[in-house]
């Protein structure tokens, strides 16, 4: 089993890897799949695209903006290279003309929004974000039909390669120096070799990349990270969606700021700074601005600002030492992603939060000189104390309460990574049995709480 931690830290845009990433990426995909066959289907008349959201792609899928990453999609832009200002003209001029022409000469009708169908209907499907895009003629024959799963993370998978890939979006069969399917694995390979889980993580990257590439990679996921948390700090604001949510991460470093060095500032203001670094990335997420899954975009904030309290509060922290963190979390990542769900429509927010807490426990564990067995203990004590966690967005925006919760996952992981380094690595449940008992809960929970809108505080929110 091989996850890249480019697989699970990916460039992404705002505001779900799932609802509005996943779904982009599969428009292109299928975009690309007519532009490689144009002489299939270009047959003198005029076909046009529809698109079925269903499951939670449907009933959240309007406060995800999944239907204008759909557009976005077909019109040829992908996450990694967004450019929102060009987008939004080419969609505009998508609404007048009606149509996209990926090609010279091969014209494809579009009605811009009329061409998205919201499916509530629908019960039965392979995953929970589920969409079909379909092909017509002028008669509405269909000439070809492709259904695609966004399985969280920006994951995505045609139907036919979810049901024949045990759910792995990523290349499982590859000769690698330690490929653990586990923690158990992990910790067993790491005793045996005497390398540490980043060392191990480092080897299995570095078969299939360059030294140079697997640096500038992590180099630039970081960037990334950084820069979207420098952006969060400094804008003030409402945010786009309707429940005029206020930007609050600039305010709060400001009032920080001004008790910095003086007897107001109380002893848990730590606290403060690990939430507002954590917020400043998630407001600009619900902005739609650019971030990294981490492993989703839900849970994009907990990760950097465990990153940005090392690299700002910790004495002798070093720059470098944050790539060290992200082979770390991969690792970690990685494993939850093989054995459970990264989604919060599959396993709810536990899946993301929880998941993201785990990864960066693991990797603050890391850097703060904890051996293996501590660093699998930070995970499971992150994980663990995340367990039932549901998705229950308000109005099916990633606002409320995903916003603060990635703030609170962020402290839960330091103190996670704190009671870790303060023991022996022993401990009575393992991630191995977190990660199941997260899977099984998960599948056990009834859907409107999993990113659907449908309960919890999502009908509890009453409208001032």
């Amino acid at each position: 089993m091989f996850v890249s931690v480019f697989d699970v830290f990916k460039v992404s845009i705002g505001p779900s890897s799932s609802h509005t990433m996943g779904p982009m990426v599969a428009a292109n995909q299928f975009l690309e799949h007519l532009i490689k066959n144009k002489g299939r289907f270009d047959r003198g008349d005029q076909c046009h695209i529809e698109c079925q959201l269903q499951g939670s792609l449907a009933f959240t899928g309007k406060g995800h903006a999944t239907d204008q990453a759909v557009l976005f999609g077909l019109l040829g832009f992908s996450p990694e290279t967004f450019d929102r200002a060009e987008a939004e003209d080419k969609l505009e001029l998508l609404r007048i003309g009606k149509s996209i022409e990926p090609v010279s000469g091969f014209k494809i009708g579009l009605e811009g929004d009329n061409a998205i169908i919201f499916d509530y209907d629908t019960k039965e499907m392979a995953h929970p974000n589920t969409m079909v895009l379909n092909l017509k003629d002028e008669a509405g024959e269909i000439r070809y039909s492709q259904t695609y799963l966004s399985i969280g993370g920006g994951f995505v998978m045609t139907k036919d390669e979810f049901e024949s890939s045990e759910q792995l979006p990523v290349t499982d069969v590859v000769s690698v120096p330690f490929p653990f399917k586990n923690a158990n694995q992990m910790l067993e390979m790491g005793k045996k070799s005497g390398k540490s889980i980043v060392e191990m993580k480092r080897a299995n990257e570095l078969s299939h990349m360059s030294e140079t590439d697997l640096e500038l990679g992590l180099k630039k996921l970081w960037d990334v990270m950084n820069n979207c948390i420098g952006r969060g700090l400094e804008l003030d604001g409402i945010l786009p969606g309707g429940l005029k949510v206020r930007r609050r991460a600039a305010g709060v470093r400001r009032k920080l700021l001004e008790e910095r060095g003086t007897n107001l500032q109380m002893p848990h203001a730590v606290n403060d700074w690990i939430s507002l670094y954590a917020m400043a990335v998630n407001e600009e997420n619900a902005a739609g601005g650019q971030v990294v899954t981490s492993p989703t975009n839900g849970a994009a904030g907990v990760f950097p600002a465990v990153a940005k309290y090392y690299l700002e509060h910790v004495p002798g922290a070093n720059q470098k030492k944050l790539y060290e963190m992200l082979l770390a979390g991969a690792a970690i990542g990685g494993l939850i992603k093989h054995n459970a769900s990264i989604s919060g429509a599959e396993v709810g927010c536990q899946g993301e939060v929880g998941s993201a807490s785990a990864m960066a426990a693991a990797a603050l564990c890391a850097v703060l000189g904890g051996t293996n067995e501590q660093i699998e203990n930070a995970s499971e004590i992150a994980l663990e104390h995340h367990l039932g966690m549901t998705c229950d967005p308000v109005n099916g925006l990633v606002q409320v309460p995903c916003i603060e919760r990635n703030g609170l996952g962020a402290i839960k992981a330091v103190a996670a990574a704190s009671l870790a380094l303060n023991g022996d690595g022993e401990h009575i449940i393992s991630l191995d049995a977190c990660i199941k008992t997260m899977y099984e809960t998960g599948k056990d929970m009834d859907n409107r709480y999993k990113e659907t809108s449908l309960g919890g505080l999502s009908v509890n929110y009453t409208a001032c």
